[in-house]
């Protein structure tokens, strides 16, 4: 007999997350040398971390056999200091991701609702799954989310709602008065929680910590995945109202953020030059794309993140042939957009080789 029939029924359905093809196991399918590999399907960072965190792990490498510091006292305060927050408003994360995780251990259940826009990242979904909860998707006019639509969709029995912003994977952004206008009309039963791990990349943010502030049912995701060049090292966190603040403390693992990680957060953060770096990099490839795209007639989604949403036809087909010729994008099947793919921004070098197997692959698809 097998032991699925006594695993959860819900959990079983579950289509697994799946993330960006790896180098790696591209290089060990095709045959390829994994310098060749040009990886731009997972929204990384191409300059790579900051020198100063790479030296900080170097000197944390040898400390490894001791636990890190459970309550991550100095990257959480440098995090409370850097947005005016108390360390009471921090909570560390294995990645964001486990923030996300934490919010829906602490109010889901099979009686509750989660709600999130329509081409939101897929992990809510997943998620809300996961823990037998209702998940209730609103419609996002020409890819931005609907918040009114949003306060619309709150029931008695809503206790999440996801804003995703900037958002994955259509790169677009909710302004500050749409986001007032939704705050306005949250009632106490719900959190409203903002996904910010593109944040970094925005020349003109909303202001939600000001709902932190002000003690509001909120949190406020953000990472060391995107624009610092952590993501292997799997470091984020949630700024939130001490209230939400409390009860995530109280769900999440021991030690969930490990001290390589912690030490690198910490460097990276003091390093503003590598950021600005990273991001003039990434504003002259989303002006590149943007102009390649439109000298070939695609249409794509202006983006305000580090990657760029652009329709071909069939992107499942264009991912494998591309695949092939060693360039990584995401196909958009998974979010419900099966035309269209998600391209990271890379280095000048990775861009200008992206467009250029584009090219080649692009005919055989159309013809199709």
């Amino acid at each position: 007999m097998s032991i699925q029939k006594f695993a959860n029924q819900f959990v079983c359905d579950l289509v697994a997350y799946e993330p960006g093809k790896p180098i790696e196991e591209t290089a060990r399918e095709l045959g390829l040398e994994p310098d060749s590999i040009v990886k731009l399907a997972s929204n990384e960072n191409s300059l790579g971390p900051a020198p100063s965190a790479i030296a900080a792990m170097e000197k944390e490498a040898s400390g490894v056999h001791i636990y890190p510091d459970g309550g991550g006292y100095k990257l959480r305060t440098a995090l409370a200091e850097k947005y005016d927050l108390g360390l009471e408003n921090v909570v560390l994360g294995n990645g964001s991701n486990e923030i996300i995780e934490l919010l829906c251990h602490c109010f889901l259940n099979p009686n509750a609702e989660l709600i999130a826009a329509e081409h939101a990242f897929v992990v809510y979904k997943l998620m809300a799954t996961l823990f037998g909860a209702k998940y209730v998707e609103v419609t996002d006019p020409d890819f931005i989310h609907d918040v009114d639509g949003m306060a619309d969709a709150i029931t008695e029995n809503t206790r999440l709602v996801f804003i995703a912003n900037p958002n994955n994977p259509t790169g677009t952004l909710v302004g500050q008065e749409a986001l007032d206008r939704f705050m306005d009309r949250l009632p106490d039963h719900v959190v409203a929680v903002f996904d910010e791990a593109y944040f970094e990349f925005l020349e003109d943010a909303p202001d939600t910590l000001k709902y932190v502030r002000e003690g509001k049912n909120v949190c406020v995701l953000r990472t060391f995945s995107k624009a610092y060049g952590l993501a292997g090292l799997r470091i984020g966190y949630g700024l939130a109202a001490p209230q939400v603040a409390s009860i995530l403390q109280k769900a999440r693992q021991p030690f969930n953020a490990n001290s390589m990680a912690q030490v690198a957060a910490l460097a990276a953060m003091a390093d503003e030059e590598h950021v600005k770096n990273t991001l003039d990099m990434n504003n002259a490839g989303l002006r590149f794309y943007e102009q390649a795209f439109s000298e070939r007639g695609l249409e794509y989604v202006p983006s305000v993140a580090n990657f760029i949403l652009v329709k071909v036809g069939d992107g499942d087909a264009l991912f494998q042939n591309m695949l092939k010729k060693g360039v990584i994008v995401r196909a958009m099947s998974g979010y419900k957009l099966p035309e269209w793919v998600r391209i990271s921004v890379g280095t000048e070098a990775e861009n200008q080789r992206c467009i250029e197997v584009l090219d080649e692959v692009l005919p055989a698809i159309a013809s199709v």
